[in-house]
């Protein structure tokens, strides 16, 4: 069974930096895309950044210039480099792909979400 595993969370003060871990595994035999959401209390998940296979990467707007993801095809895994982190970037952090595995084809797979908080 496929699952997805977030590391990396935790506290951290306005303008300091933490980088998220997201590992896939379990039946897998291809990845098309990885990506990072989150969620405020209160708020609707929102996209933060997703790479696909072919390198193609979007970033929102509100993290472009402080956040950087990148994939290691290889481990499965993609990472969010957060940088510059501001009082808004608080919340969870959850990975998602979109990956094909065995028996069960395409499907979007989510990881158990990973807590971050800003202090001023």
């Amino acid at each position: 069974q496929v699952q997805l595993v977030e590391s990396g969370g935790g506290s951290v003060q306005a303008g300091g930096s933490l980088r998220l871990s997201c590992a896939a595994s379990g039946g897998i035999i291809s990845i098309r895309a990885m990506g990072w959401y989150r969620q405020a209390p209160g708020k609707q998940r929102e996209l933060v950044a997703n790479i696909r296979y072919g390198t193609s990467t979007n970033i929102a707007d509100s993290v472009k210039g402080r956040f950087t993801i990148s994939r290691d095809n290889a481990k499965n895994t993609v990472y969010l480099q957060m940088n510059s982190l501001k009082l808004e970037d608080t919340g969870v952090y959850y990975c998602k792909a979109e990956i094909r595995a065995s028996l069960v084809g395409i499907q979007d797979y989510w990881g158990q979400g990973t807590q971050v908080t800003i202090s001023s």
